[in-house]
């Protein structure tokens, strides 16, 4: 009786043992695939146009140059007319990421700065010059790079950031659903994104810098 009962208990703890191996190997496989799926989600993501948008300017370009003193001079000028296309994107297959299968927890290091593309197409009318003061190469860069500046600032001063801005949130807020949708918890910055955090607490997470 006592041989039967010994067998019994080996038995069942083998059978315990076995068990307990094929839950811990499950589970683990679960993490495994998680943690590919999350890993290839980030990744698959490329460059994101995020908002377009498009500029008009008129530039007045004058340059003098003192001849023979400061009493004779020889001058220049231009009227440059310039259409701008500008687009906002982000990069997003360079975020930092780490993915801690242990805690379960998607942690996102940094996210790429906005890439601000200006492509301006530039029309000149009423260009003249002196003789001693003539239009070359220099003064064409340096009417661009005016231009670009002014073009930057007033993409700056536009809506187009706060836009792209926005649409980033709606991206990375893919990146949420997908995490609490498996159990996993998401991490920006050292701080965890709730349950609860809405699009206005996305931002709050993700722009506070």
């Amino acid at each position: 009786m006592k041989k039967i009962l010994i067998g019994v208990v080996v038995a069942l703890a083998v059978v315990f043992v076995v068990r307990s191996c094929a839950d811990d190997k499950a589970e683990n496989s679960i993490l495994e695939e998680n943690s590919m799926l999350i890993q290839q989600q980030i990744e698959n993501v490329s460059k994101l146009v995020v908002t377009e948008g498009h500029f008009a300017e008129v530039y007045n370009y004058k340059d003098s140059k003192a001849v023979f003193g400061p009493l004779v001079s020889a001058h220049k000028k231009a009227l440059v007319v310039v259409n701008a296309d500008v687009t906002v994107a982000y990069d997003l297959s360079k975020i930092e990421f780490e993915v801690d299968r242990e805690t379960k927890t998607l942690r996102i290091e940094s996210i790429p700065d906005p890439d601000i593309k200006i492509s301006p197409d530039f029309e000149y009318y009423d260009v003249t010059s002196d003789y001693l003061n003539m239009f070359d190469a220099s003064d064409y860069n340096k009417i661009k790079k005016s231009v670009r500046a002014s073009l930057m600032k007033k993409v700056e001063r536009s809506s187009l950031l706060n836009n792209a801005d926005n649409r980033l949130i709606s991206e990375l807020q893919k990146f949420y659903i997908l995490t609490s949708s498996m159990g996993w918890t998401l991490e920006y910055g050292g701080q965890t994104v709730k349950d609860n955090v809405g699009v206005e607490g996305l931002q709050e997470v993700f722009l506070k810098d």
